[in-house]
This record gives C-alpha cells, sequence and structure tokens, in this order.
C-alpha cells in the first residue's frame, strides 16, 4: 500500500500591478494632512467663533451674516465671476491657438515655446509691480508708446470702468503659457495617421483643425477650463499688487474683500469669508468637472 505524500502548499505569487505598502503614502498624507486638511478644518472652526491671538469666542452664524451684509460683497462676486470667466476664456482661446501655431513646422519651434512659457515662472507680485509701472497714466511706457502714434493712452489702473479688465489681461498673459504647454501635449498625442489620412482625402488645414485637431482635444480643453477658473476664482495676489481693489472697490473681488476684513481686525469675519469662497469655487466646480470628464467618455 503506498501513501501519497500530501501536496506542498502553494507559494502565493505576488502580483507585479499590486499597489505600494500603504505607508509609502504616509509622508505625503503627513503634508497634505499638516498643509491642507488642517487648516480647513480649522477655518470652518474659527468661522464660528469670535477669536484673535489670545482666545476664541462662540458666535455661531454671525460671522456669516455680517459678512453678507458686507456692502461690497455683491460688486465683489460681480466681479469674481466676470474675473474668472475672461481669463479663463482667453486662455483657452489663445493658449489652443499657440499650441497648434507652436507644434507647427516653424522655425525656432523651441525657443518660441519658452519664451511663450516664461511669464508662468514669474513671481505673481513681481509681474504686478511690473505693469503697475507699465500702465502708469502719465510715464507709463504703455501709454507713451500710444502718444508716439498719436493715440491717448487710457487710464488702465485709474479709470473704474478699466481696471479689471487690465488685470485680468495681465493674469492672461502671465498664465497663458501652462494652458499652451498643455494643449501642446495635447497635440503632439494625437496620432499622425489621422492627419495623414485626411491629407488623402485633401482636407484643408481648417478643416483638420475643425474635424481632428479640436476633437481630439477635449481632454486637454477640460483641463484648461477647470485649473484657470478655479485659478480665476480665487484670484487675489495680481489683483492686489496692482490696484488693492481700486479706485475705490471697482476691482475688488470676494478675495480682496475677505483681506480688507483681516486687515481690519475680523479675524473671524474673514474667516467665514474663506469658508464662503471656498463652498463657492467647490460648488461650480464640482459639476463642471464632472459634467466635462462625463463628454469626455460619452465621445
Amino acid at each position: 500500500m503506498t501513501t501519497t505524500a500530501p501536496p506542498a502548499p502553494r507559494q502565493r505569487r505576488r502580483d507585479p500591478r499590486r499597489h505600494y505598502p500603504m505607508w509609502f503614502y504616509l509622508p505625503a498624507g503627513v503634508v497634505y494632512g499638516t498643509l491642507f486638511i488642517v487648516p480647513t478644518i480649522a477655518s470652518f472652526y474659527f468661522a464660528f467663533t469670535r477669536w484673535n491671538m489670545t482666545g476664541a469666542e462662540f458666535i455661531g452664524l454671525e460671522n456669516f451674516a455680517l459678512f453678507f451684509s458686507e456692502p461690497y460683497l455683491f460688486q465683489g462676486l460681480v466681479n469674481t465671476f466676470v474675473y474668472g470667466v475672461l481669463t479663463s476664456g482667453l486662455k483657452v482661446v489663445l493658449g489652443l491657438l499657440l499650441a497648434v501655431f507652436l507644434t507647427s513646422q516653424i522655425i525656432a519651434r523651441g525657443y518660441l515655446r519658452s519664451v511663450v512659457f516664461f511669464p508662468t515662472l514669474v513671481s505673481v507680485v513681481g509681474v504686478g509691480i511690473t505693469f503697475t509701472v507699465l500702465m502708469d497714466p502719465e510715464e507709463g511706457l504703455i501709454n507713451r508708446a500710444l502718444a508716439a502714434v498719436g493715440i491717448a493712452g487710457p487710464g488702465w489702473l485709474t479709470d473704474p470702468d478699466l481696471a479689471l479688465f487690465s488685470v485680468a489681461l495681465v493674469d492672461v498673459w502671465k498664465g497663458v503659457g501652462l494652458a499652451t504647454l498643455i494643449y501642446i501635449a495635447g497635440v503632439v498625442a494625437i496620432p499622425q495617421e489621422y492627419f495623414e489620412a485626411a491629407r488623402v482625402d485633401g482636407a484643408t488645414a481648417f478643416q483638420n483643425l475643425r474635424y481632428i485637431t479640436l476633437p481630439l482635444l477635449r481632454p486637454a480643453t477640460a483641463t484648461v477650463i477647470v485649473l484657470s477658473l478655479i485659478g480665476g476664482l480665487r484670484s487675489f495676489d495680481l489683483i492686489w499688487a496692482m490696484t488693492q481693489g481700486g479706485p475705490g472697490f471697482t476691482s475688488d473681488v470676494v478675495a480682496s474683500v475677505i483681506f480688507k476684513q483681516y486687515q481690519a481686525g475680523f479675524w473671524g469675519l474673514s474667516s467665514a469669508g474663506n469658508v464662503v469662497l471656498f463652498l463657492l469655487v467647490a460648488a461650480l466646480m464640482v459639476p463642471l468637472y464632472w459634467k466635462l470628464n462625463r463628454k469626455e467618455v460619452e465621445q
């Protein structure tokens, strides 16, 4: 009678596709929690208090009631939406056109790409101060150049009707490089077989752009829209460096209204304003992001 040995236990093969151990994520999680989650929770808490460096007193919704009774808040909200839509729209259009141009067969293509992207690397405050000098209505280089050809330059930052739009144009000049870079990556990723087939069919350059490039750039367009619109709605530093919300309150946005409350010593009130701005941006961007991504999937 023969006996068979029990089968050896099977060794579990490690799946090469298995994710890294969870503790690999610990350093990034600690940094993210310290710099984002903890300050966010603290902002929500202090929004319901009257606080300073010595302590905090819980006052409920009083800060939110005071914030929404701010006389210039409505103007700041309107300016915020105008600024965000204008800057994001121009970045999408100009970024797309520049990307198509900079991926064509032109001389010094690499150098021109660097020139377009360079403003993105410059400090926002430095850009604001520089253009404040350039846009000076009396001594600014822009108005002097216009005067040399017989055109009376406007008060770019002193005219209440132009101040916000002038800052928006500077914002576009600084940020269009990033949009262009995203679009360039999208254009380069398009398989050349599509263009070769279109060339055989006798398609023009405009038809290539309309029926091949634009449809296949939908993911890049969604990314540019989301990033630029979030940046525009939260914009503060460039506006503060150039106009500080002036002249008067004509170029104030929600972020500058919040900062002025902080300057006045109303720290709990400014915390409530930050919570409102956070919820406002989230309420707008989450549905937009979901809609843009759903369209990409459907395509």
